[in-house]
């Protein structure tokens, strides 16, 4: 009798990261719990239960010491409210599959449509997205269901209507439809959101039923992924459906000459392993048929390193390098392996996906690396092999592990797609829509090409090996941190290197390192200025010092001028009362004129100080531009006054010929000035 195992059988993906994070939380010795039971397996949630992780069915129940696991299946938005409106602590372990769901439902639904959803309306996962839908929200289970539902609801037909489905939702029913969605309703939009996992499992359980007299299926009688599974094969050949290894013996196989296996996604190895095991001694007891194919326990145990050894296109070996040629390496394949003996050739092109890699100064000849099998060629004797795609293999697994821990993985933008860019990360592409590929949104992808990324990975799909990340993720965390740090350890006064992030007519955004603060216009220069481009530009590197703090508000008030660079405190160090100055007439009044001491500072010449003789108008003598030498004769700091006087500069004996009327109004006419001068730039 020949016996063929489905390669799809067991855990898939979702299940798989919710059992490993419920196993690291007893590991760790963490309290903790699961909203329902972690999945359709009573070996593994008993088991899970005696370490310590019990099972609630409300959050509310949840110790205040305790870790909420969320299941594979998700949960309504409502869970996740009142678990944070309790400070309940969770962990989120929704299947990636199924968030994308979700935010499909609640998109399409806040957009007006009406959500149609294909599956179990009593199953978890379908509650889940229930919640999600903001408005009319409807679930069939196969093609009557819908029939029956578009009769009842004729208005949908023409509605702007979305269809999702539950991701173990079978898929010749989904097909069956969608071919009545296409009919019947006119604005329909319609999203494939089987599991990848469970359409390939489907398939091929599909095509081993159809070559096989009796099918076993291994799983709970209440999982849907299971009762599919069932569904499927049953109409090929007799199936049955064991939950456990001990239900093999009411099975009669003396009459079938091909079994196939396959099991759910909530079924763990060790269940299968045992079922495999019970199938051979169950049939060589009640049969004297040769069993054929039907691994041992050992050879289970080694069943990766038995896969490791075939020749497929993804069988990975370690070679050692044995020359370096211009165009390729030369390795050396293992004597044990199937190959071995052979010679192994590995291109240049197929060495690195980095242009700039070299074989010849990365590798030495006696090196070990690992290959990927790609070719044999028998009339040559050479295989050919890949380190490249053995780096993209490598990189996905580091991808998926990043998207369960949410690390930050680096990468090179490649190009600018529809929707989005394209990274490269260690060999393997990752798709960031444009919504998360910058800090704004207005931002230009192309500046980002051939740039040096960080990112994390927010979704994946290990069936068609594709990943979503995003750049925003890492941004917002950096700037949460660096605001932390920030906030420790401010103060007023502490200066910091900026770089000018933005401009308003009042002032300038500064981002001091993840924390943007405000220079205000007045804070930029001591000299009037109409806006703050006359001083910054975006993208300028400035240092700034803190004025002022507002925690409680996040608010962050920045100096840019200096005190020293204030031209009331250069001209009490420069210009102490009696210097004598150049400086220029920048305006003439009817009792004097100004002149500019300083840049920042004027001083007034009265028209008494002019000359050594009467003066009708300062015009007369003086004109705007012109630069005359002149004493200061008096500093006003509080008032911030400066007078200057050119007549003080004359040799005494032409002062002596001064008009004596002049001297007899200076004290008048100097009153006067004062009290209608102009406020000076500095102010």
């Amino acid at each position: 009798m020949q016996i063929r195992v489905a390669k799809t059988a067991g855990f898939c993906f979702g299940v798989n990261r919710a059992v490993k994070l419920a196993y690291e939380m007893v590991e760790k010795g963490e309290k903790g719990c699961t909203l329902g039971p972690l999945i359709h397996n009573s070996d593994v949630t008993d088991d899970l239960e005696k370490k310590g992780l019990r099972i609630i069915d409300l959050p509310e129940k949840a110790e205040k010491d305790e870790t909420v696991l969320i299941r594979a299946h998700g949960v309504p938005p409502e869970i996740y409210d009142t678990m944070d409106s309790m400070g309940v602590k969770y962990i989120d372990a929704t299947c990636p599959f199924v968030k994308k769901i979700h935010s499909i439902v609640q998109r399409e639904s806040t957009q007006g449509a009406a959500v149609l959803i294909a599956g179990d309306r009593n199953h978890p996962e379908v509650i889940g997205i229930t919640g999600y839908c903001l408005g009319e929200c409807f679930t069939f289970g196969n093609l009557e269901e819908l029939k029956n539902l578009t009769d009842s609801n004729s208005s949908l037909r023409t509605k702007r209507v979305a269809v999702v489905s539950q991701t173990t939702f079978s898929r010749e029913v989904w097909e069956e439809c969608k071919n009545f969605f296409k009919k019947i309703y006119t604005n329909a939009k319609i999203f494939d959101t089987i599991c990848g996992a469970t359409r390939e499992r489907q398939a091929e359980a599909k095509e081993i039923a159809a070559a096989s007299d009796a099918m076993i299926v291994i799983g709970a009688r209440h999982s849907s992924n299971t009762v599919k599974l069932k569904d499927v094969c049953s109409g090929l050949c007799d199936t049955f459906l064991v939950e456990r290894a001990s239900e093999l013996k009411k099975i009669d196989f003396s009459t079938y000459a091909n079994v196939g296996v396959t099991a759910g996604a909530s079924t763990p190895d060790v269940i299968i392993k045992e079922v495999l095991s019970a199938m051979s001694e169950v049939m060589n007891e009640t049969t004297n048929i040769q069993v054929e194919e039907v691994p041992s326990a050992a050879e289970l145990e080694s069943m990766d390193a038995l896969l490791s050894e075939e020749l497929s296109e993804d069988a990975v070996v370690k070679c050692t390098v044995m020359a370096i040629t211009g165009t390729e390496i030369k390795v050396a394949l293992p004597s044990n392996h199937v190959l071995g003996g052979l010679t192994g050739l590995v291109s240049y092109e197929e060495y690195s996906s980095d242009p700039n890699a070299d074989p010849s100064k990365e590798l030495k000849i006696g090196d070990e690396i690992s290959l990927v099998i790609m070719k044999k060629n028998d009339a040559e004797g050479t295989v050919n092999l890949s380190k490249r795609r053995f780096d993209s293999q490598q990189s996905w697994s580091d991808i998926v592990a990043a998207s369960e821990d949410g690390s930050v993985l680096e990468g090179v933008v490649i190009s600018v797609i529809k929707g989005g860019i394209l990274v490269v990360s260690n060999g393997s592409r990752v798709f960031i829509p444009a919504s998360l590929a910058t800090e704004r949104r207005d931002d230009n992808l192309e500046d980002l090409v051939k740039q040096n990324i960080r990112f994390k990975v927010i979704e994946v799909n290990t069936a068609r090996r594709r990943a979503v990340g995003s750049v925003r993720a890492v941004i917002r965390e950096e700037k949460k941190a660096a605001a932390e740090a920030f906030w420790a350890s401010a103060e007023v006064g502490k200066e910091y290197t900026g770089v000018v992030k933005s401009m308003t007519s009042y002032g300038a955004f500064v981002d001091i390192g993840g924390i943007d603060g405000m220079v205000h216009i007045s804070e930029m220069s001591w000299k009037r200025i109409k806006n703050p481009s006359e001083i910054f530009s975006i993208g300028q590197e400035v240092v700034v010092y803190i004025k002022a703090l507002d925690p409680e508000n996040k608010k962050i008030s920045l100096g840019y001028r200096r005190d020293e660079d204030n031209p009331w405190f250069i001209l009490k160090r420069d210009y102490p009362e009696g210097s004598v100055v150049e400086a220029e007439i920048v305006s003439l009044t009817t009792f004097g004129a100004f002149a500019r001491v300083i840049p920042g500072i004027d001083g007034l010449i009265h028209i008494s100080q002019i000359a050594n003789h009467r003066v009708e108008k300062p015009e007369d003598e003086l004109a705007v531009g012109q630069k005359v030498m002149c004493k200061i004769i008096g500093i006003d700091f509080d008032k911030k006054r400066v007078s200057l006087s050119i007549r003080a500069l004359i040799e005494p004996e032409q002062e002596e010929t001064a008009d004596e009327e002049s001297v007899e109004e200076t004290a008048v006419e100097e009153t006067a000035a004062e009290e209608t001068a102009v406020e000076t730039d500095a102010e």
